[in-house]
């Protein structure tokens, strides 16, 4: 038994410790983008299909013995993979197209390894069952769910804040082989049990029937569901917080809970309380929607509380409805099917078909009209009536946000990258006003009057960071200035003639719409030049820029991409510098406070560091609350104006460890 709940307990936790780990490492090589986090669970939960349909034919196809000998040559060869470290030759092709090559660096990676820990769970519970002659091999499944909430939680708390990338991927590497040694000695412990297999099984015992195709879509129904919410509700988190790990396994931990709880004892699952919950959680993941300046804290609180009531409910009826231990590994095939389609649908074909994020409502209603498919049978005529007026008057509702979504806005597009959103609005004396959203957030606006169409708005005015260093530097003659991410491209306006303005962005969707629905670009009088793909990538493989200004302004809604931000990305930016070049970074943002990561950077970098916080004055139509920070050098100082060598010098937080490609801790810089 113990030799059992250790391989499993093993498996379970190296299994989801892997997931933040490599997901983390090549964040950067894909414009560190949320939907790398979303993209890595597809590839997670087909990876587990698969390994869930291996151990169902090996347990239908292969005698008990073959399947131990087939096993452990799978477990010696998986160990010859290692170490699980992402090949950095796939950089120079992850713009091409980044879902698919996001999956197949994985592959290579962590693809062998990952498939033989994800047949631990099913297969040492029937191996189990058949040595023991147990009916409760279920256990085992409720332990190894603990274990991968104990490997999910202890990464954000006990693991990136301490230990760089590389060395724990090689730490995963080394404990993996513990595993492989502990699945072979399980193995042995299972060989020996076959002899005495037959004569604890009664010569009489009739075969067990197999569940019906209805049962069985059911299943699939009810973890497709759960899948579906937890990738919908972790992509709303990470997308306008932050991509980072914390709000990554946060989400997953809660659904791992439910499945330890649901699969533990069916008396956690407490049925009327749950089915009271469940509108209270639709009521607030509708108030999380409509928005409104919901705080850190109260935001991942009502998502998570939610998330939490809906795992429940599908994981408490899968487990009302599991079959007998001989269709253990159906029961398992089925819910793996029903993982892979939920993570597929919001991964892979939601951002292929859809211009919104509609697979939020379409999970929210999915869920609601499985509850009622399971309730059916007990429920009496009215209640059923009763319950299906509720569902119609559910799904006019969430039709009612989806139209939200898409409504009142020129275009709405989405990629890999996120979505983008053109409104027009009106001011009563400037006249029209055209703004981008990427998420929630505002990357741009310009009055199309003829009269304002060339003045700066929003974080880039005049009277921002940004706009005080330009106009510092317009003294020395004809300047070159970089640009990572384009937006609507607003600061063109500051282009002279002789200027000229390189601009990096990585969503092409971006630079169309500066185009199209701006005249940012068209009205400089500077040599605009755009450059698709990552900022920081293509700096370091272009030749020295001598830029006199560059500014990082690569944020997507109001997540940062952390690896522009490490003192490596630093290091690549002042390459491209001129001496008394001024580098601007751009940390307006409502969830996280970015200047003790800036504030250590300039420290190591021994490099001063100016901070300019603009609230603009109440009516100003053209200015935004925007933080920037310029990092300078010593003979940049006497290149600006008066104002700017009076700023305020950011200071660095004491005990705030400096950022590198190998370390970053976005939970330590939550507001």
């Amino acid at each position: 038994m113990i030799s059992f709940a250790t391989t499993v307990f093993l498996s379970a936790f190296l299994l989801f410790q892997i997931q933040p780990i490599i997901a983390k490492m090549i964040l950067p090589w894909f414009g560190g983008s949320s939907s790398v986090w979303s993209t890595c669970l597809v590839f997670f939960q087909a990876e587990l299909l698969l390994g869930y349909l291996y151990v169902h034919l090996l347990h239908e196809w292969l005698s008990p013995r073959r399947q131990n000998v087939v096993h452990c040559i799978l477990l010696i060869l998986s160990a010859a993979t290692l170490p699980v470290i992402a090949d950095p030759a796939w950089k120079d092709a992850a713009f091409e197209n980044p879902t698919w090559n996001v999956l197949l660096v994985l592959a290579a990676a962590v693809g062998m390894p990952y498939l033989l820990l994800s047949t631990t769970g099913p297969l040492m519970q029937a191996w189990y069952a058949r040595t023991f002659n147990s009916l409760m091999p279920y256990r085992l499944y409720a332990l190894s769910n603990l274990a991968s909430m104990i490997a999910l939680l202890s990464y954000p708390i006990l693991v990136e804040p301490y230990f760089p990338v590389h060395d724990q991927a090689m730490a995963w590497s080394a404990a993996y082989v513990l595993f492989v040694v502990a699945c072979l000695a399980s193995a042995r412990l299972s060989w020996q049990g076959v002899a005495t297999e037959r004569e604890r099984a009664p010569a009489s015992a009739e075969p067990t029937p197999r569940p019906p195709l209805r049962e069985c879509l059911l299943w699939i129904g009810l973890a497709m569901t759960a899948s579906l919410l937890l990738l919908a509700l972790t992509r709303h988190l990470t997308q306008d917080v932050a991509p980072v790990p914390f709000l990554w396994v946060l989400p997953l931990s809660i659904y791992l809970l439910s499945f330890i709880l649901c699969f533990d004892a069916p008396r956690y699952y407490y049925r009327p309380g749950f089915l009271a919950a469940l509108p209270v959680a639709f009521l607030a993941v509708d108030r999380v929607i409509e928005g409104g300046g919901l705080g850190v804290p109260l935001l991942v609180t009502l998502m998570s509380l939610s998330l939490f009531v809906f795992c429940m409910v599908c994981h408490g009826e899968l487990v009302r409805r599991r079959p007998a231990v001989r269709h253990l590994t159906l029961f398992y095939l089925m819910l793996s099917i029903g993982g892979a389609l939920g993570g597929s649908f919001v991964g892979l074909l939601a951002p292929a078909i859809f211009n919104a994020y509609f697979e939020l409502p379409i999970g929210l209603l999915l869920c609601a009209a499985l509850v009622i498919i399971v309730l059916w049978r007990e429920l009496q005529p009215r209640w059923r009536g009763l319950l299906l007026v509720a569902l119609l008057a559910y799904g006019y509702r969430l039709g009612d946000i989806s139209v939200d979504y898409v409504e009142d806005y020129r275009l709405v597009q989405r990629n890999f990258y996120g979505q983008l959103r053109i409104a027009d609005v009106t001011d009563d004396e400037l006249g029209v006003k055209r703004q981008m959203f990427h998420g929630e957030v505002n990357h741009g606006e310009q009055f199309l009057a003829a009269e304002y169409r060339r003045r700066p708005t929003a974080y880039y005015c005049q009277s921002s960071g940004i706009g005080l260093a330009l106009d510092g530097l317009a003294g020395r003659g004809a300047l070159k200035v970089g640009i990572l991410g384009l937006g609507a491209g607003t600061l063109a306006t500051y282009g002279r003639d002789g200027d000229e303005m390189r601009m990096y962005e990585i969503n092409d969707q971006v630079v169309d719409l500066a185009r199209s629905e701006f005249s940012y670009l068209a009205d400089s009088a500077a040599r605009i030049v755009p450059v698709l793909g990552d900022g920081r990538l293509m700096l370091e493989r272009e030749p020295v820029q001598d830029f006199d200004l560059l500014a990082i302004d690569a944020f997507s809604g109001d997540s940062i991409p952390t690896h522009l931000l490490t003192v490596e990305a630093m290091q690549a930016y002042l390459r491209h510098l001129k001496s008394d070049g001024v580098l601007a970074l751009h940390i307006t943002n409502r969830y996280l406070d970015l200047r003790p990561v800036v504030a250590a950077a300039a420290a190591r970098l021994q490099m001063t560091a100016l901070i300019f916080d603009l609230d603009p004055a109440e009516g100003d139509a053209f200015c935004r609350h925007s933080v920037w920070v310029l990092l300078l050098r010593d003979e940049a100082m006497a290149g600006l104006p008066q104002v700017a060598r009076t700023a305020e010098r950011l200071a660095p937080r004491p005990g705030f460890k400096v950022w590198t490609d190998s370390f970053s801790n976005l939970l330590g810089i939550l507001r």
